[in-house]
């Protein structure tokens, strides 16, 4: 009889193969062709890798030097002057004068939308984290000035508003956002307000975002954090049940002696095999866009960056827990690689129709940071020394 390949054998297989895409093609592509002469970052590049005039979200900039910085990390060949460029760019184009992050801006730097969302903010302060390594205190000091601002303006009783002005529905995704910035700050930092926050968003979700008879982690919410009206409160995204099962096994290791340690970690157990049971459609072994609160199927398309939070969730999972799901990580692996067999390599293809097809369209670089912390993570897990532990 044949013998089955090591479950684990088969993950680390596939980091190498990621790893390799990530070093020799994509990082090379997105840190040339994806950077404008002005040291910003473009929105997407075409199926010839070729940058497409559009305006800007400010939520990509960071992501762009986070993904970099962390490619580094793993690597890749990323001159210091990228970064730096990347960062001037968008504290001049970005960086409104309450300190707040406006949310769009013209390829010319031209202000398009001067709103400031929750999500953005998060994204400013992941990436100062992950460059303090090169800004020093610089980039802490940044980090605390943009955390005030958050907490004075966007704060609300129990959380933090979606947007200012201030609407509803609110929001659980920018508040995972929120979660996965101070967690890499609790990192770098001794400063008490990152693990404060932390452990606020936890308890909110804990409390209200996770439906307590199924753990259906819901999306949207009214001024009292009940499910928002509608189909809308009935909303569940596999990916980010994964993501925010990543982050609250992250978040446990983190607060060990924390009296929600446990209630995090269980919660976080029943999110990814749920989001597994019901999100993974086995035939396409990919993870589905959404479903709805009873785990019905919603919209059974699967773009990438779900297939990316499933790898972070399963590895994390089986390397805390001594490593009983290693062929769900190698399963994972396998059912991201076909979004990254691109004609031109260092792309991606960002859907997949429920039949199966994968959509031949721009690749958007909102997917870079997905990819490489999904990358960074695994790595982390297999016992590479350069990943964050």
């Amino acid at each position: 009889m044949k013998s089955q390949p090591d479950p684990q054998a088969r993950a680390r297989a596939g980091y190498v193969r990621l790893l390799d895409w990530l070093v020799e093609a994509a990082v090379p592509l997105w840190s040339t062709a994806g950077i404008d002469a002005c040291g910003a970052f473009h929105e997407i590049l075409d199926v010839n890798g070729v940058a497409v005039d559009a305006p800007r979200r400010a939520r990509v900039q960071p992501r762009q030097l986070f993904a970099l910085q962390a490619a580094r990390r793993l690597g890749a060949d990323v001159d210091e002057s990228v970064l730096r460029r990347g960062l001037q760019a968008f504290t001049t184009r970005y960086v409104r004068s309450d300190g707040l992050i406006r949310t769009l801006v013209a390829a010319d730097g031209q202000v398009l939308d001067e709103a400031a969302v929750l999500y953005d903010q998060a994204f400013a302060l992941l990436a100062l984290a992950s460059l303090k390594p090169l800004l020093g205190e610089d980039a802490e000091q940044a980090a605390r000035v943009l955390l005030r601002a958050i907490t004075v303006q966007f704060g609300r009783p129990g959380g933090f508003e979606t947007t200012l002005p201030p609407s509803l529905p609110l929001a659980s995704n920018p508040h995972m956002h929120l979660l996965e910035a101070c967690l890499a700050w609790m990192a770098v930092s001794e400063d008490p307000a990152w693990s404060s926050t932390a452990r606020q968003i936890v308890g909110l979700a804990l409390e209200h975002f996770i439906a307590p008879l199924n753990s259906a982690l819901r999306e949207f919410f009214d001024e009292a954090w009940r499910p928002a009206p509608g189909e809308a409160g009935r909303i569940v995204e596999p990916g980010h049940q994964f993501e925010w099962a990543w982050l609250l096994l992250s978040w446990s290791r983190l607060a060990k002696t924390d009296p929600l340690m446990l209630a995090a970690r269980v919660a976080a157990m029943r999110l990814v095999a749920n989001a597994e049971d019901f999100g993974v459609d086995p035939v396409r072994n990919v993870a589905m866009n959404s479903l709805l609160d009873d785990f019905s199927i919603h919209d059974a398309q699967a773009r990438l960056w779900p297939q990316t939070e499933r790898i972070k969730a399963w590895a994390l999972a089986s390397a805390q827990a001594g490593g009983p799901w290693w062929d769900i990580v190698a399963d994972a692996v396998e059912g991201l690689e076909p979004y990254l067999r691109t004609p031109v390599r260092g792309l991606w293809f960002d859907t997949m129709s429920a039949e199966g097809a994968l959509a031949n369209g721009p690749a958007p670089a909102s997917s870079f940071y997905h990819i490489v912390c999904a990358i960074e993570v695994l790595g982390a897990a297999l016992g590479d020394v350069r990943c964050a532990a």
